[in-house]
């Protein structure tokens, strides 16, 4: 997943709102100044340039970006204090550029207006980046407080910015002349990003109707910014601490040292902690031979945000939902949710569901089967049970063992944390000849946090890659890429600064971290995104890396998943942690022949939330009761009674954290159909590491950004659209008739 608040230039600033997930921070390059900003026609300007000039000395996040690789985040410097001035006044200075464009005397001109919008937004970019980067991270109670009281300031900000008229009418007149004016392919795309999404924030609307959707848009910042804030709250107050050592039975050694150190940092010495995050849920719910300690950890996790109290997030669900269809219907869409996909790659809600029933019923036959094979194993143990969904982990590690000798304890030993990086490094050098090297003396924002620069074969300089691996009480649960800086050469070589962020249970001092393959295969996906960051090859900062379609991002990251179990990577880097030798080939095979296990589980589990989340914003002016919704429509759905929602819609952030993946969770799916097909190429060439079709992968995908068409750009490395027969072959399913996810 990727997180942007604020991407590049205004355009990008105001796609976040309804484009990014949760806690966005994509900014551009660093600015060489506010007083650049000021158009040469402006005369003295407002009193306002002069005032953040002299600011830049007291709040390090007004200030120019300074030192090695084209500047550095401050982060050293800054504190909570530091983000409410710094944010309004960043939000003053880019509201004063933009009116300076507005009323410009010459005719609009690409120049004139876009170029000049591109360059309008960089104090506001550095302070927006190095927030998100705080409030997803660092999230203590006095920036809890900043976030409520600014949420709905920026929404209005970017309100501000869309309904100005006299803008929209520059923006609009350069986009009617693209093709007349002589501009460059890259030039009419950055014209078209700019007109959808001024439009598509209501800039045509009147007056009243204006009004109207500021107002929503401020609420819906509040009402996202508490929803965080409770799940948050929950994840960080609901630990089960074990004091005893029967109740640890069953849980291989790793997972006992995790949650001893973990207790151990939350001054509980000589206990061991089984925190409310994934990382921490999933693997006791593996292993644990204490059933009754399964339930209550599967109850708290899957209950986050739903226990009535004052951070219950169901009446919160209730008003976003009936905020965005009024929102929708005053934008001129049927619901929130043709809004939404209307600039992505299915373009109809109708599109994306097609995909979602096709692949559904194959699915919910296969998890049938998967149950059935688990039931015969509690069975034939007496365990006198039938199959909970706290059971479901648990069974399903038995089923593994007894029909492929796959034991996933067997297999966590060769993937230690910082082998899978090396093996993600090495990947990186193989398919786009990026490299990877300890950038010392970098400021950072926690001493967790590790930065490495990135060069070329040519060696030369292209980005740096920040990795913050571990949990911590004010760190939003999950794994995300960022963009602190997107790569452009608007006035120059702007190189980019990206970061992975993933949530791992920090062992005890001197401990190897041994992470499980589903881990290693989210570090492969999340290090894709920020691979296709890195690869970014374009002019203007709006239309950089990852600034594409929310059903297109994905697709790059869920193909460099692949990667992880090709024979390269698992005899260099999957090594054990005590010996160093390598993974045995027969391990391998086990691996391999285990590949389409419980795929039943995984396409359910995910699919189920991402149909609820369709069915959720197509429901239109509907009242919803968010708790008798969701048990009403899996229910109709079939819904198996072993399996709940990834994300139960009381903790769904990508939904209700922003408007980020709202009606767009079905994205994974699109985005893997691509993958699929997109990874035959390499089968159907010379392998994994076919550097002609690796060259293709990088120039028409990684490297190209929003510059063209996703599909096009698809079809320009594959030669034709995406089926869907990869993606069922590849999670061993039978393949239905289905609508292809690759035109328009």
């Amino acid at each position: 997943m990727t997180n942007s608040l604020v991407s590049l230039g205004i355009a990008a600033v105001l796609m976040a709102s309804t484009a990014a997930s949760p806690r966005p921070t994509r900014p551009s390059r660093a600015a060489s100044g506010v007083e650049s900003l000021r158009p040469r026609w402006a005369g003295d300007g407002p009193p306002l340039l002069e005032t953040l000039a002299e600011s830049h000395v007291k709040n390090p996040l007004l200030a120019k970006w300074t030192g090695r690789f084209g500047g550095l985040p401050p982060f050293g410097a800054v504190e909570a204090s530091h983000f409410q001035p710094a944010l309004e006044a960043a939000m003053a200075e880019q509201l004063a550029a933009a009116q300076e464009i507005a009323d410009h005397p010459a005719p609009p001109s690409f120049q004139n207006t876009l170029e000049t919008l591109e360059r309008s937004a960089r104090a506001f970019e550095r302070v927006a980046s190095i927030y998100g980067v705080f409030t997803s991270t660092m999230s203590t109670p006095e920036l809890q407080a900043v976030e409520r009281e600014t949420a709905p300031k920026l929404a209005a900000f970017q309100d501000r910015i869309t309904q100005n008229e006299k803008l929209f009418a520059r923006i609009a007149a350069v986009y009617d002349a693209r093709d007349a004016s002589g501009l460059t392919p890259e030039q009419k795309r950055l014209a078209w990003v700019y007109h959808t999404t001024f439009v598509r924030a209501g800039a045509k609307l009147d007056k009243a109707a204006k009004k109207r959707v500021a107002e929503m848009n401020e609420r819906l910042a509040t009402l996202h910014t508490l929803f965080t804030q409770n799940v948050l709250a929950e994840e960080s107050e609901h630990t089960l601490f074990l004091d005893q050592e029967t109740e640890l039975d069953g849980l291989p050694a790793s997972v006992r040292s995790a949650a001893g150190a973990a207790a151990t940092a939350r001054g509980q010495e000589g206990k061991w902690a089984i925190l409310n995050t994934r990382s921490s849920v999933e693997p006791f719910l593996g292993y644990s031979n204490r059933r009754d300690l399964r339930e209550k950890v599967w109850r708290t996790f899957t209950s986050r945000g739903d226990h009535g109290d004052t951070h219950d997030n169901k009446k919160l669900i209730a008003e976003v939902l009936k905020l965005r269809a009024e929102r929708a219907r005053l934008l001129g869409y049927a619901t929130h949710a043709h809004w939404r996909v209307e600039d992505s790659m299915a373009k109809t809600p109708e599109r994306a569901m097609a995909l979602m029933e096709a692949v559904w019923p194959t699915a919910v036959a296969r998890v049938r089967e998967e149950v059935a094979d688990m039931q015969a194993v509690a069975d034939q143990e007496g365990a006198r049970i039938t199959i909970e969904p706290w059971d479901y982990r648990y069974y399903a590690e038995k089923v593994r063992k007894a029909k492929y000798d796959l034991d996933e304890d067997e297999v966590k030993p060769y993937l230690e944390l910082e082998k899978v990086r090396q093996g993600m490094f090495w990947v990186a050098s193989q398919l786009f000849d990026l490299h990877f090297s300890p950038a010392r003396g970098v400021p950072v924002y926690h001493r967790d946090v590790r930065v490495w620069e990135v060069r070329d074969g040519a060696r030369k300089h292209v980005g740096l890659w920040y990795f913050d691996p571990y949990a911590r009480s004010e760190k939003q649960s999950g794994a995300w890429m960022n963009t602190y800086r997107a790569q452009e050469r608007l006035d120059g070589e702007i190189t980019t600064i990206v970061s992975n962020n993933a949530n791992f249970v920090k062992g005890r001092p001197g401990e190897p971290v041994l992470v499980s393959w589903i881990d290693a295969e989210t570090l492969f996906h999340e290090f894709g995104h920020a691979l296709h960051g890195l690869s970014s090859s374009v002019t203007y900062p709006s239309l950089s890396g990852t600034s594409v379609a929310r059903d297109y991002v994905e697709f790059p990251s869920q193909l460099l998943e692949r990667w992880l179990s090709t024979p390269e990577v698992l005899s260099r880097f999957a090594r054990d942690v005590k010996t160093g030798q390598p993974m045995p080939q027969a391990l391998v095979q086990k691996i391999e022949l285990a590949g389409k296990f419980n795929q039943g589980f995984t396409t359910v589990e995910y699919l189920a939330a991402a149909i609820i989340d369709m069915k959720l914003h197509l429901a239109g002016d509907a009242q919803v009761d968010p708790a008798a919704f969701e048990r009403d429509a899996l229910a109709a759905m079939g819904m198996p009674r072993e399996i709940v929602l990834r994300h139960r819609l009381p903790h769904f952030g990508h939904l209700f954290a922003s408007d980020g993946y709202s009606a767009g969770y079905y994205s994974y799916l699109w985005a893997d159909t691509l993958s699929a097909d997109a990874y035959e190429a390499f089968t159907e060439g010379k392998g994994p590491y076919d550097s002609d079709v690796s060259e293709r992968l990088r120039r028409f995908v990684f490297s190209a950004g929003n510059t063209v068409d996703p599909a096009e750009a698809y079809r320009a490395f594959r030669g034709r659209d995406a089926g869907i027969g990869a993606l069922m072959r590849r999670r061993g399913f039978s393949e239905p008739v289905a609508p292809s996810s690759g035109g328009r």
